[in-house]
C-alpha cells in the first residue's frame, strides 16, 4: 500500500519544512510515502468561499486515481488513539488497498464533492490548528504508528 497525503498550499515556515521532511524520510522505512502540495488558489481574494473550495475541491480530485481510498482530515472526523490509528492503518493495508490518500483542505475546509468522494474522515484535535502545522502532527502520527505496529520504542506504552 501506499499512502499519500495531499494538502493545499506550500508550508512556509522552514523549520517545519525541516520536521516535516524528517518525519517523511523516516516514513520511507515501513511504507511508501509521498506529501503532495497543491498550489494555492491564484487570485483567490476575488473568490467566495465557496468557490475557493471548489476550486481546490477539483484539484484535490485531479489528484485521485479512481481505486484511491480518500480520508480526510475534517475537524468534524473520528478521532483516534495514536494505538487505535495503528489499528485503522493496519486494517486498511490487510483489506487490499492500493494507495490510501489523506487530504488537508484549505482555509475553508472542503468542497461537497470532495466530501462527497471521501471513505472517511479524520480529526486530529478538537483544537484548531493551521494547516502547516496539521502536516506535520500527520507525518508524526503515521511515522508514530508504524513503530506501534513494529512494536518499536518510538511510542511508549
Amino acid at each position: 500500500m501506499t499512502i499519500k497525503l495531499l494538502a493545499v498550499g506550500k508550508t512556509d515556515h522552514k523549520e517545519l519544512q525541516t520536521l516535516i521532511s524528517i518525519y517523511e524520510s523516516r516514513l520511507q522505512h515501513y511504507i511508501k510515502f509521498e506529501l503532495q502540495i497543491i498550489q494555492d488558489i491564484k487570485n483567490s481574494k476575488n473568490l467566495s468561499e465557496n468557490q475557493q473550495k471548489d476550486k481546490e475541491g477539483e484539484l484535490i480530485l485531479k489528484k485521485l486515481s479512481p481505486s484511491d481510498v480518500l480520508v480526510l482530515l475534517d475537524e468534524n472526523g473520528k478521532q483516534f488513539s495514536s494505538l487505535v490509528f495503528s489499528d485503522y492503518l493496519q486494517k486498511k493495508m490487510n483489506s487490499g488497498i492500493k494507495q490510501l490518500v489523506f487530504a488537508i483542505g484549505g482555509p475553508y475546509g472542503f468542497s461537497e464533492e470532495v466530501y462527497t468522494k471521501a471513505q472517511g474522515k479524520i480529526s486530529l484535535s478538537k483544537m484548531t490548528f493551521s494547516h502547516q502545522m496539521i502536516r506535520l502532527f500527520m507525518v508524526e502520527q503515521l511515522y508514530r504508528a508504524f513503530t506501534i505496529l513494529k512494536n518499536e520504542p518510538y511510542h511508549h506504552r
